[in-house]
């Protein structure tokens, strides 16, 4: 038996893959392998033999390729500088972080210095600090405390209940929807915008991430706005600034002192701001905090009430209440030192102590106290449950004191309070949804998880279920507790200018007054440090084009001129200093951001695209629908007119975006408006190749028919209905041998043949008739001008050429082989069906088994993709996958596995993974025989061809003595013929030429039996051959009872010599297995870990 020397290879260079997105390059190999010298390229086991460090091979040179090491991926080897081994595209997932916040989009290529770079911290953070907390932080905030008792007093607490259950609900199923889109991938930062415009593009990514810039911004204004009116209401009256001369002037004086206010707030948070955003995160925890302690306290103070109510008299004038800030005594006299004294009441309602001086309803009704707390055991509840919807201008009344009716002074309006704008529930629900947004917050955050798929949908469904409780049960508990008057006093006018909510809370109002204020700033600062940041992401993406100075900032990436930008919007909805008014602006905005996360949810749900395979798996198309319908009728319910504003400003942005639509192409009415439509999605399509996350395989199907134009094996068109589940493109071709002109009636025949079997099998798609003269001419001119435009096929699905070793045509192999090497040659994906006609068929269903996939190089991913897509259909629904990689010596097959599961994670594929060791052994004396066989056997049919080829010309020769037509060769196609025999064509037979042929034929092939059996086999086919021996034998060990083996297709010989060789290789790679399917990349990415 022959002895192979088993040399190193010279490092190659670093391959396309090496760029791979977000991942960098970790070796494997043992650290006791690793050489001293770190400019060593070559390295020792300790033995004295060498090894390489590069899992690429030199294709420069073909005796070093001969000798290379690794004899068990000796097929493979050839291909290993675009196909690297799994074990080398591991490694670079080792050190895999998500892409930080500002940083270029991931799709773009990392720069070839990134060795050089400290590496990034690994991300830490889990569900409860990293998504709950953050996303009750963004959730709570003003409306909680300066609102909602409003809002409870003027709806009731039935209506209320429905407003805020209503608003719970859209954000609920939103939160739904984007759980599933953040756990389809890594979403980088930018949130929704990221979210949206992978999904449904630039065009809605741009107006839906601008309307939540926007909502954003609008947000900040409202907390600033918030904290102001905290400031000056309830915390520092006298710091007001502009003071009403008359009381009626005090509405106005407020609006004033809070644009100056909310400016000067601006300002200083944008500073801070832009001094450092780690200033602002270090901060969060305290506001977060306080607004936890401050809805604590209140809880203890609804149980305290049941006890013992905190004492907040109601001043009442009849029915009417009284602003209790403006006078001491609740009372129309007062005793002092026996003497009866008018009061500071008195002195309001009357110009003398005279009583026919005074305001007729102040004379003719009575000045009582009510409780302002009566408590939860008080049964204040009942009245609280309808709605007192009110103008502007009224008066608050408890309708259940008795009260005279009479006309009193206008000028004595003041005195009470009164309602300041006029209610609605329409207007109410616009007021409170800002209250229910934030729900983002925990996927901005997805690169300092340490688990996003996990942590997102836990933390951010937790925290939206935790706050519903909080809000639907403070509306019953503010109903229960609180008098009606009380709840509608906005202000606190009734209580002594004390918050509303204040006056429940436990141990002082102090606790509630400082905790909002706080948690209010802090949410006001987080809306200026994150709408910038998306401005950044919106500008750096350059799909608006005149937004490209906003991605520019300072050195370490701070969005410098953004900030600017968000100040100046801010500063406008400060200067409507209505709390009440710039509510319902960012509601809109919030909403139609949300009602574009729900649609993208559905619509890639329902078109299911390859690359939507989210790990939250409790979602529904159904539910994503309910909630876009929700938030758009949320919109016009809030405000018709700030909706249409919304979708108007949206709508624009998408035409510029757009630029350009389709033009108006009618024609014939429906059919009219489709060419159009077809035509500018195609045009659409022929505008750059697609993205990874939206490839999926679109077939060209390559049949053969026999004599009577049937179908040889229709089960390649199940096959494809089974992978395409009706999605996509599928193009059923074939071809028939002959002359256009002569056979076009035959390919209509054939045409219609394959439609029929195509409907049978429930394909649809479309079928491709070519005539050529030659079989593979016509093929590869079908792969090259099949399709239009945009819509072409990147995947080959082609028969194996059974019974070729029978056959002493070579056609049939060659005709394969050329049709692998076009597909290569075209980047285009190939699928061999081995054993076809075991396939199942539409109606079979496998009720249990596994599709295994034997991993061996890396080629784009397709072996990844194919099972999922098949699972996707009933009859391969509740099979199982396994995927089987295989480790050399020199890999650390434990830490494969492990980063192999980890892989598999991140592209969100359910699969049982094994590392199957394959350690170097000599090659059998089995081995080696069958190499030689299979030599000997190519040698005798070669020879055996030659020998009838010649028979076949001498007849013909003679035949045609007159004629100068070309001999028709039954095996050899027409180039091959002109090849070998170049002098071929002769009108007779001399002497001279009869001799010349005889020693030609003699000298190429052996003179005797014995001269084929010395032959030696070529060492290069030995190891070839000890690779498909050692590879089967594993796949069959594991998966002899497989329901379908998936296995990468070695590409074939660079040598046409060796064609022959190379399908006998394929044989014994296969040998033993029922089902296989034989898969080739494209050289393309088809799968990605991200969204």
């Amino acid at each position: 038996m022959h002895q192979f020397t088993v040399v190193p290879v010279e490092e190659q260079h670093p391959s396309d893959y090496d760029t791979l997105e977000g991942v960098a390059w970790v070796d494997y190999r043992e650290r006791r392998h690793c050489s001293q010298d770190p400019n060593d390229t070559v390295s020792s086991d300790g033995h004295g033999y060498h090894k390489e460090d590069s899992p690429f091979l030199n294709n420069t040179d073909t005796s070093k390729r001969n000798e290379y090491y690794d004899r068990n991926l000796a097929l493979f080897e050839e291909e290993l500088d675009i196909r690297p081994k799994v074990s080398s595209l591991l490694s670079r997932l080792a050190n895999y972080t998500n892409i930080t916040q500002g940083a270029k989009e991931h799709e773009e290529a990392e720069s070839a210095d990134i060795s050089k770079k400290k590496p990034p911290k690994s991300p830490s953070m889990g569900t409860l600090m990293g998504v709950y907390l953050p996303c009750l932080q963004n959730i709570f905030g003003v409306i909680l405390f300066l609102r909602l008792t409003w809002l409870v007093g003027i709806a009731g607490v039935l209506q209320s209940f429905c407003i805020v259950f209503m608003c719970c609900c859209c954000t609920m199923l939103t939160a739904i929807s984007m759980s599933a889109i953040a756990t389809n991938g890594v979403v980088p930062a930018g949130g929704s915008y990221f979210m949206i415009s992978r999904s449904l593009g630039p065009e809605f990514g741009g107006a839906v991430g601008l309307c939540f810039y926007l909502g954003t911004t609008f947000a900040g204004a409202m907390y600033i706005l918030g904290a102001i009116e905290i400031l000056l209401a309830y915390i520092a009256p006298k710091a007001a600034i502009f003071k009403p001369v008359e009381l009626h002037e005090e509405s106005t004086a407020m609006l004033n002192n809070m644009r100056i206010y909310g400016t000067v707030f601006l300002i200083f948070m944008c500073l801070v701001v832009f001094i450092g955003v780690k200033y602002v995160n270090k901060f969060a925890s305290l506001f977060l905090a306080c607004v936890i302690i401050s809805i604590l306290s209140i809880y203890v103070g609804v149980i305290k009430s049941a006890v013992h109510p905190p004492e907040f008299k109601i001043c009442m004038l009849g029915n009417r209440t009284l602003s209790r800030n403006l006078f001491d005594v609740c009372g129309k006299t007062t005793v002092e030192n026996n003497t009866v004294m008018t009061t500071k009441l008195w002195d309001m309602f009357c110009t003398k102590n005279l009583t026919d001086s005074c305001d007729e309803y102040f004379v003719r009704n009575n000045v009582t106290e009510i409780q302002g707390i009566p408590g939860v055991a008080s049964g204040i509840i009942k009245e609280n449950l309808w709605s007192n919807y009110m103008d502007k201008g009224d008066v608050l009344e408890k309708h259940a004191l008795h009260s005279i009716a009479a006309a009193g002074s206008r000028k004595n309006l003041p005195v009470y309070v009164f309602a300041d704008i006029t209610t609605t529930f329409t207007m109410l629900v616009g007021i409170f949804f800002p209250s229910v947004t934030g729900i983002m917050a925990g996927s901005n955050r997805s690169g300092d998880l340490k688990d996003a798929q996990k942590s997102i949908p836990v933390g951010t469904i937790m925290a939206i279920a935790t706050t519903s409780l909080i809000y639907l049960s403070s509306v019953v508990l503010f109903g229960a507790c609180i008098e009606n008057v009380v709840l509608r006093d906005k202000y606190g006018d009734a209580v002594r200018k004390n918050l509303v909510v204040g006056t429940l809370a436990w141990p002082s109002p102090w606790v509630i007054v400082i905790g909002s204020f706080f948690s209010t700033c802090g949410a006001g600062l987080q809306s200026l440090t994150g709408a910038p940041r998306l401005l950044q992401a919106i500008a750096k993406d350059n799909i608006i084009p005149f937004l490209r100075v906003f991605g520019n900032g300072k050195v370490n990436g701070e969005p410098t001129w953004a900030l600017l930008l968000t100040a100046i919007i801010a500063e406008l909805g400060i200067l409507i200093a209505s709390l009440d008014m710039v509510a319902p602006i960012l509601s809109m905005f919030f909403l139609m951001c949300y009602l574009f996360v729900n649609l993208a949810c559905a619509v890639q749900t329902l078109l299911r695209t390859p690359n939507w395979r989210p790990r939250f798996k409790y979602y529904h198309w159904a539910l994503s629908f309910l909630g876009m319908s929700m938030c758009l009728a949320l919109m016009f319910i809030s405000s018709w007119y700030y909706a249409l504003v919304a979708m108007v400003i949206a709508g624009m942005i998408y035409k510029y975006i757009e630029y350009q639509g389709a033009e108006k192409e009618w024609g014939d009415g429906i059919r009219g408006l489709s060419l159009s439509a077809a035509r500018y999605a195609l045009l659409r399509l022929e505008e750059g190749p697609p993205h990874t996350k939206n490839w999926r395989p679109q077939l060209l199907v390559m049949l053969k028919l026999d004599e009577d134009l049937h179908v040889k094996h229709p089960r390649l068109l199940t096959f494809a209905s089974q992978l395409k589940a009706g999605k996509g493109l599928t193009i059923v071709g074939t071809i028939i041998q002959g002359n256009f002109l002569e056979n076009y009636g035959e390919a209509q025949a054939a045409e219609q043949t394959i439609k029929n079997m195509m409907a049978i099998e429930k394909v649809k798609g479309f079928c491709q008739i070519v005539v050529s003269s030659k079989v593979r001419d016509g093929i590869a001119h079908l792969i090259q001008s099949c399709g239009l435009g945009g819509m072409k096929h990147n995947t080959v699905v082609m028969g194996w050429p059974y019974g070729w070793r029978q056959s002493e045509d070579p056609r049939a192999w060659k005709t394969f082989i050329d049709t692998v090497r076009v597909t290569t040659a075209g980047h285009l994906a190939l699928l061999v069906p081995k054993n076809v006609s075991f396939y199942p068929s539409n109606h079979e269903r496998f009720t249990e088994g596994n599709i295994d996939v034997w991993w061996i190089v890396h080629d784009g991913g397709m072996l990844m993709l194919l099972p999922f897509l098949l699972r996707q259909h009933k009859v391969w629904k509740k099979c199982k996958m396994r995927i089987f990689t295989v480790a050399q010596m020199d890999d650390n097959s434990i830490q494969m596995k492990k980063d192999l599961a980890t892989f598999l994670y991140h592209l969100r594929i359910e699969a049982e993974v094994e590392v199957v060791e394959m350690h170097g052994s000599d090659i059998s004396a089995y081995t080696y025989e069958r190499t030689l066989m299979m030599e000997q056997r190519s040698q005798m049919l070669r020879q055996m061809r030659l020998s009838k080829t010649e028979r076949e010309r001498e007849a013909q020769l003679i035949k045609d003595r007159n004629s100068l037509i070309h001999p028709v060769n039954v095996y050899v196609d027409e180039e091959e013929e002109l090849h070998i025999y170049p002098e071929k064509i002769q009108m007779t037979w001399t002497k001279e030429k009869c001799e010349s042929e005889r020693s030609r034929s003699g000298a190429n092939t052996p003179n005797s039996f014995r001269e084929l059996i010395s032959i030696k086999p070529d060492q290069s086919n030995v190891r070839r051959m000890h690779t498909a021996v050692k590879l089967n034998e594993v796949i069959v060990n594991r998966s002899h009872d497989s329901r379908l083996v998936l296995l990468n297709m070695p590409g074939p010989p660079k040598n046409q010599d060796g064609d022959e060789n190379y399908m006998e290789f394929l044989e014994v790679l296969t040998e033993g297995l029922e089902r296989v399917l034989l898969v080739r990349g494209g050289g393309s990415e088809v799968i990605t870990i991200y969204s």
